[in-house]
């Protein structure tokens, strides 16, 4: 089954939907987006194994080359539906937890 996840950017104000599904060894991600950076890694087929490490990451790598701001949430988000269709992450407390966030005091 296709992981969904919404990722609301709202500092830079876009709202992205990512759809995810595992195919073999790999994740073959959609992302739904109005950002013209994002767009240049809309859609990839990345090799789950090259996303277990921060450093040497497939998604950091495409960030990276869609000049993606350090502070953008969107690539994160795409690890997690990596998570979810690998069953690194449960889909049922995922649903159950619903959001995470960053908030800023002050």
């Amino acid at each position: 089954m296709t992981s969904v996840v919404h990722v609301n950017s709202s500092i830079c104000g876009f709202i992205h939907i990512i759809n995810g599904k595992f195919d073999g060894k790999n994740i073959i991600v959609d992302i739904e987006t109005p950002c013209s950076k994002v767009k240049q890694m809309s859609s990839m087929e990345i090799p789950m194994m090259e996303t277990l490490d921060v450093k040497d990451n497939y998604v950091m790598d495409r960030a990276q080359e869609a000049h993606c701001c350090p502070g953008c949430i969107l690539p994160t988000g795409v690890l997690h539906v990596c998570r979810l269709e690998s069953g690194m992450i449960s889909k049922t407390l995922a649903k159950q937890v619903e959001t995470m966030t960053i908030e800023f005091k002050e």
